[in-house]
């Protein structure tokens, strides 16, 4: 067994565990959008980071990916963390800016504005499609191509798939091609409908190690002195 503190609650979990899976096991939530249980760790999006070591040593890490060490110390949701994801959000935002679910994400993360050129993809890139249909359907109907800016998902040289079933296993988990919102101007991409309200104290400046966690949050109402 591995002994390690998320939060500052000490665990033991299994060798070869991820942090993410240990901390969704304490309770502690952490967004993803390349992660599902059953398929294989992806670490894409990037939106499950977390905050490892001590002083100016720590640093950021994918906590889909990161297996626990003995002795390591995580923080889910330091200042540092929520920064980052605020920032991948952004950007995400601005790729697909049609997507429900990273609407709902923004906004659940306070993002009330959205600063960059909006781009109008259908794909982020989290690889899901691709690990449900090769992983779960044994079908490996569709792949990555290309590297860098050209890369993207589909079948061997466009080429309809004679091994594909049908299923709607791909659509089903992508997270960009919910198109029940349809929203595409800066100004509207976060309607905020689905989001609580802001919790109070996730921006005082006395809690920069560890923000709030808690999903919904419980309103603390601590005010800053």
């Amino acid at each position: 067994m591995i002994t390690l503190k998320i939060n500052g609650l000490e665990v033991s979990v299994e060798k070869g565990t991820t942090i993410l899976e240990a901390a969704r096991f304490l309770g502690f939530p952490i967004p993803t959008l390349c992660h599902m249980d059953g398929l294989t760790p992806y670490g894409a999006c990037r939106l499950c980071v977390v905050e490892i070591g001590d002083g100016p040593r720590a640093k950021l890490v994918s906590s889909c990916t990161y297996p626990v060490e003995e002795g390591l110390k995580v923080r889910t949701a330091s200042s540092r963390v929520l920064k980052a994801r605020k920032m991948i959000l952004e950007l995400l935002l601005a790729s697909c800016p049609q997507s429900k679910t990273i609407q709902d994400l923004a906004s659940a993360h306070g993002i009330r504005q959205q600063r960059f050129k909006q781009e109008y993809d259908d794909c982020i890139l989290c690889g899901l499609c691709v690990r449900v249909c090769q992983e779960q359907m044994m079908a490996k109907a569709i792949g990555f191509r290309n590297r860098g800016e050209k890369r993207s998902i589909g079948t061997p040289f466009d080429v309809k798939s004679d091994v594909c079933r049908l299923c709607g296993g791909c659509m089903y988990v992508c997270p960009a091609c919910q198109l029940r919102c349809t929203y595409n101007e800066p100004e509207k991409a976060i309607c905020g409908g689905c989001a609580n309200l802001t919790p109070p104290c996730v921006q005082k400046e006395q809690f920069d190690d560890m923000m709030c966690y808690m999903s919904p949050c419980v309103a603390c109402e601590i005010k800053k002195d």
